[in-house]
This record gives structure tokens, sequence and C-alpha cells, in this order.
């Protein structure tokens, strides 16, 4: 439920507002889904609701920008699977054989457990067949289902269905779930063709690039466009992430996929000398966490081996724990075109927060903030996790009340695909 007035207390607080920064003891003060205040000793007497975060970091909700959400229905079961190998046997094998009942506990199992490691807010690249409208709002139900903040990246279906989910079901653009277009190159054609619906449709652009010189395509073709998410742009060819920047797009990166699968080596220096802070992203859970813990890690180890040993260029920077911060919440969030409502701790902005423990053996002592966040961290120690002013999980448990069943049915869907 939320509470029209809440009041968190005490916390060690990561607002990831330079204005604002951290704060050894805060309260945060949220009213009707909002932040309106954060400071300390805050005067609410009249608070609905009150969370003690004494002894807790208290950050905004971790933002992840590419993830094919449909795929936690098969988690686990890729881990040692080369990228071909994924195409084959996920999208080509075992994706034709789910209902419209398994996409919709794919994507409410794929919610839930981003919401259990605190990602508040999640891009889905929903690149399975949508070949009804009965999966495409399966999908969708789930999505809302959930309490997740989340953009599903319309893809696999036809142009018409598009229309009609963004006529009738995601019409907003500041509601809980917003709608983008999964816009894979193809043939000259299908892009200009797929591009063109976006710009009809007034919604953002989201594709996966690595080698050559995919955007430099794009650009002779006409259609670049400012809030496009570029992901992953590994082995790229010069130029090719300055393009981005300068059309006003973003860089998702999937380091710990990249690496297990074989995209090649994420570009955080190339990026950075680019002048593209990246997001980060799970992708594909079939292989990988659903948390953004792993990611940070990930990222943070990556680009400084490839720092350190001369594989990312001569004038390359060591990542900081800081900077790695940034890329999995308001680097996210910028990625996303929602700066203005997530990614801080910022008065006015959506409350997306979160409240982690730090009275953990894995933890203390706390030396640290930021670096506890991201090298000593991990889903165990959320323990509060909230969405426009909505707690989804309290005292280190989901609030979502059907969460034995659905993972009953989970198992279900597993054994009937390895009966086949």
């Amino acid at each position: 439920m939320t509470s029209a007035r809440l009041l968190v207390t005490g916390g060690r607080v990561l607002s990831m507002d330079p204005a604002i920064g951290e704060l050894p003891s805060a309260d945060i003060l949220v009213a009707d889904g909002r932040i309106t205040e954060v400071r300390p000793d805050i005067d609410a007497t009249d608070a609905d609701e009150r969370i003690d975060a004494r002894g807790c970091l208290v950050l905004p909700g971790f933002v992840d920008t590419h993830r094919h959400m449909w795929q936690a229905a098969l988690r686990g079961s890729g881990a040692d699977q080369t990228l071909d190998q994924y195409f084959a046997t996920v999208l080509h094998t075992l994706a034709p054989r789910l209902s419209a009942d398994d996409l919709h506990l794919g994507n409410l199992l794929s919610a839930l457990g981003a919401l259990d490691a605190g990602v508040t807010t999640v891009q889905d690249i929903s690149n399975v067949d949508k070949t009804t409208e009965e999966h495409t709002d399966a999908l969708l139900d789930a999505l809302t289902e959930s309490g997740l903040r989340s953009v599903f990246a319309y893809g696999q279906g036809a142009a018409q269905d598009a229309r009609r989910v963004r006529s009738d079901r995601l019409h907003a653009k500041d509601g809980l779930v917003t709608m983008a277009l999964n816009a894979e190159a193809g043939s000259d054609e299908n892009i200009r063709r797929a591009w063109a619906l976006a710009r009809e449709l007034d919604v953002p652009t989201a594709l996966h690039v690595r080698g050559g010189s995919p955007v430099s395509r794009l650009h002779r073709l006409g259609v670049l466009r400012p809030g496009t998410v570029f992901i992953h742009g590994t082995g790229m060819a010069a130029g090719e992430l300055e393009l981005i920047r300068d059309s006003g797009g973003a860089l998702s990166v999937a380091p710990a996929i990249e690496m297990t699968m074989g995209h090649g080596l994420p570009p955080f220096a190339a990026a950075a000398a680019a002048g593209l802070r990246p997001s980060l992203s799970v992708d594909v859970e079939v292989a990988a966490p659903s948390d953004m813990f792993t990611q940070m890690r990930a990222a943070f180890q990556i680009g400084r081996f490839a720092a350190l040993q001369g594989h990312a260029g001569p004038e390359a920077a060591l990542l900081t724990a800081r900077e790695v911060l940034e890329f999995a919440t308001l680097g996210g969030a910028e990625a996303l075109g929602m700066a203005d409502r997530i990614g801080s701790l910022t008065p006015g902005k959506q409350a997306d927060l979160l409240v982690l423990r730090t009275d953990r053996p894995g933890v203390a002592p706390l030396h640290d903030a930021t670096a506890a966040v991201v090298s000593s961290m991990d889903r165990a120690d959320v323990d509060t996790v909230m969405v426009a002013g909505r707690i989804v999980k309290r005292a280190g448990r989901l609030q979502y009340a059907g969460l034995p069943r659905l993972l009953a049915r989970a198992e279900e869907v597993r054994d009937r695909l390895a009966d086949r």
C-alpha cells in the first residue's frame, strides 16, 4: 500500500544528487508518492508511517536499462552457452513453446526478482514473438501487477499491435509502465519502417549494437534520434560511440553477459573517452542473476582490469566505485529519459528508493558507504524497497502475496519444457 505521508528516519543517505550529497544521518519525507524533503531532523509528527533506517544506507532504486524479462521462466538454463548457442536454444527452440500464461509468468517472476534486489526500474526488451494480442497483454499485465516501474520496449510483433498497445494500454508518458520500441536492425527498408513507427507512436527506441559500424549505418539512413538506448556497443569501429553521444542517445552495458557469452570487452573506457556515461543492465536471466550488485561488481572489475592491463588504451582512467554506482542509478535514469523523475533522492522526484542493511557479517564494519554497496552487498542486504512511495519489500520480505503459487508455476513450466 502507499502511505500518504511516509518518513524514512536516521539513515545514511547516498542521494546521488550533487546538491545534496551524502548525509551521515538524515530523514526522507515522502508525500503522495514523491520525495518532498531530504535533510536531518525532519519534523513530521503527522506522518502516516515511519521507517527506521538507523544503521542502514538509503539510496535511489537501481535502474536496469536492458533486460529480456520473459526469459526469467528459463533462469539458469543457459549458463554455459555462447551467444550463438543462446540464439539457437532459447530464442529459436524454447521461446516458440511458451504460451501467453508462460510469458506472464516470466515477466512477473523477473519483475519480482528485480524488486527483491532493489531494482525499481527495468527496461523490458520484449524480444519474444507476440503471435497474438493475448501474448502481448500477458506480458503487460505482469508488469502492471508487479508494481515495478518499467519501460515495455515492444519488439517481435505486428505494427498494428504496437499501435494498439500505445493507444489502449500505454498512452501515458508518466505512468508506472511506459512504452518504447525495440527497433532492431535488418534490411534498410525494415530499419526505416521500424524507426518511422517509433516516431509515429512518439516513443523512444532501443536496439542491440556490436562490432563494425552499426551506428554509422543508422546515421546514413537518417533515422538516428535522441532518446535511443544502444545496447552493448562492444567491438565497434572508431567514432561509433561519438555518434551515439552526438545523436542524444545512451549506452547500456551488460558486463556479466558480455564476458560470459563472448560479446567482447565492455566499452567503459571508450565510453568515457567519448563523453558517454553508460548505464548497466542484466540482459538475460538464463545466464546472469537478476540483481545490479552483480553488474556493478562486474563493471568495476572488468573496467579496472582493462585499464590496468592496457586493454583500454593508454589514457584510460581507473573506474571508481562512485562512478559505477552512478551507472546503476542516475545513469540508468538518464538513459531512459527519466532523470527528472528517478535516479536520485531529490525533492520533487518519485519516491523510488531502497534501504540497505549494514549490520551484516559480510558488510560490517562500514568504512566507505559507496564502496560497500559496490563491493560487499547483495540482495540479502536489501531490507526495504519503495516504488513511487509504495513499499514493495519490507523487513527483507517481498510484499507480493502470490509468490508461493508463482514459484510453483515456474517449476511446472520448467518441467513441461524439459519433457518436450
